[in-house]
């Protein structure tokens, strides 16, 4: 037997290296579309935004980029400059958000029992999939997730 540390001769070494233990954990959180927006539009809480999702792995239903496309939108109808429109779309492309498919009946009975729109259900369903905190600056989309993560076991 070779001891410990020590290879036989001709035999292959594995070597491992591992990132420190900080880039190992990162939590999950959801984020929906109101805090993503708020962070790449540059809204008034965007540092509110920042400092959540800051070491964070940050999740979202798939739907999340058509949801930005219309915040876009309706920036660009309230006035704001094209420039940063654009320049906002590019912050949104380079964020690093896992995007996840969800299920329509899932989304239609959560929608349904807590009185929210198919989208905002999304996010629930979510977070609860995860088992993840689910971050929104909409208050009734807050309210149930309360409700609804606060009864997971």
């Amino acid at each position: 037997m070779t001891p410990v540390g020590l290879a036989p001769v001709g035999a292959r070494v594995l070597y491992v290296a591992e990132p420190a233990a900080t880039w190992l954990q990162r939590p999950p959180v959801v984020a929906d579309c109101s805090v993503v927006a708020a962070l790449v539009f540059g809204e008034p809480a965007c540092d509110e935004a920042a400092a959540l999702l800051s070491h964070k792995a940050v999740h979202a239903p798939a739907l999340l980029p058509f949801e930005i496309a219309n915040v876009a939108r309706t920036k660009l109808r309230a006035g704001m400059e094209v420039a940063q429109v654009e320049a906002a779309l590019r912050d949104f492309d380079e964020q690093r958000i896992a995007m996840h498919p969800v299920p329509p009946d899932a989304i239609a009975q959560l929608a349904l029992r807590y009185n929210l729109s198919a989208y905002d259900a999304a996010y629930l369903w979510l977070a609860a999939e995860l088992k993840a905190p689910l971050a929104t600056f909409d208050r009734r989309l807050a309210d149930a997730a309360r409700q609804h993560l606060g009864a997971l076991a």
